[in-house]
């Protein structure tokens, strides 16, 4: 008859044996972070700063994989078919994460399923940018610059899902104007057209736009935000300039592959809320980002089904609204 220390020792045996890469002592090699959008945007910047010290913190490389495309739902995809062995993560925003649901017919996954949260990690600013050749100097002449212009101003963005539409698409619908969309694969292409005037404004994260608003090749006119931003203090919000209780944002979220042990979820958690509360990791991108969340792993599941806060650019109603444009007004 067997003990009842043999018959421990072989429970705890069998349960290491089913942990998926012995989950207990991870990370033993490589981790991929998948940024679900070219390289150069706010994503790619931050994923690769928190990389950086991850491979540090834990002693094993942490790469960024860019893998843009339909709203990032071409990255969304390939970490939820990934290995759920805590080597593959997703560095996830509003639209694959939440809102593509309404936006896309088809979708190769469903983020509700095969995808699970992390840590929440920042929540980003965006700004309204304009090309120096509109005749506009703030928020409010923007206004009715487009309103006395209707479908003359184009704005880009990283297509339909990307938190850029959406705010763009909010300014659209608060203000009462008629500005038309030019879709882009990636914020550098926007970037670059907006300064050839090629396209006449953008509402993008404020961390790609911020060099070219300093040396005058944009002139920015207003912040998504509720306040101003510590980088620009004399740039008054959107709300602020003529589109009163307009704010838009966007956030940062480590997620895994459904099935991802707990530990290691928990582990990573720990080490990014670890990272971005240390002073020089936030010295480093100050301004650039709002307060880092905290957030435990499985806490927090953010659904397509699930409403924000109204007037936030990541609410799936504002997407519905894209599609069909009687939502607007109710």
């Amino acid at each position: 008859m067997m003990s009842i220390r043999s018959a421990v020792l072989a429970i705890v045996a069998a349960i290491a044996i089913a942990t998926p890469g012995h989950a207990a002592e991870w990370p033993t090699r490589l981790v991929r972070f998948i940024v679900p959008f070219t390289a150069g945007g706010a994503t790619d910047v931050l994923t690769r700063l928190l990389c950086q010290r991850l491979s540090t913190e834990l002693n094993v490389p942490f790469i960024v994989e860019n893998r843009g495309g339909a709203g990032g739902n071409v990255g969304g995809a390939a970490v939820a078919s990934a290995p759920n062995d805590g080597y593959t993560f997703l560095m996830g925003a509003p639209g694959v994460l939440s809102y593509n649901k309404a936006l896309y017919r088809e979708m190769r996954f469903d983020p509700d399923r095969e995808l699970e949260p992390v840590s929440l990690f920042a929540r980003l600013p965006n700004v309204l940018v304009v090309n120096p050749d509109v005749p506009a100097r703030n928020v409010a002449e923007l206004v009715a610059y487009a309103k006395t212009n209707p479908n003359k101003l184009n704005y880009g963005a990283i297509g339909a899902g990307a938190t850029s539409f959406l705010s763009a698409e909010l300014f659209k619908s608060m203000a009462g104007v008629d500005i038309q969309f030019v879709s882009y694969s990636a914020t550098t292409l926007s970037l670059t057209d907006l300064i050839t005037g090629r396209i006449q404004l953008v509402i993008d994260n404020l961390i790609s736009f911020l060099p070219v608003i300093r040396d005058g090749r944009v002139r920015a006119l207003g912040m998504s935000t509720a306040v101003r931003s510590p980088l620009l203090p004399e740039l008054p919000t959107i709300s602020e300039g003529g589109v009163p209780g307009y704010e838009a944002s966007s956030w940062i979220m480590v997620a895994a592959p459904a099935g991802t042990p707990q530990i290691v979820t928990q582990s990573l958690a720990t080490a990014v809320r670890r990272i971005a509360d240390t002073p020089d990791f936030r010295a480093r991108i100050a301004g650039s980002v709002r307060n880092p969340w905290r957030a435990r792993p499985r806490k927090q599941r953010l659904s397509s089904r699930k409403k924000p806060p109204n007037g936030s650019a990541s609410s799936p109603r504002l997407a519905c609204a894209w599609i069909d444009p009687r939502l607007r007004k109710s």
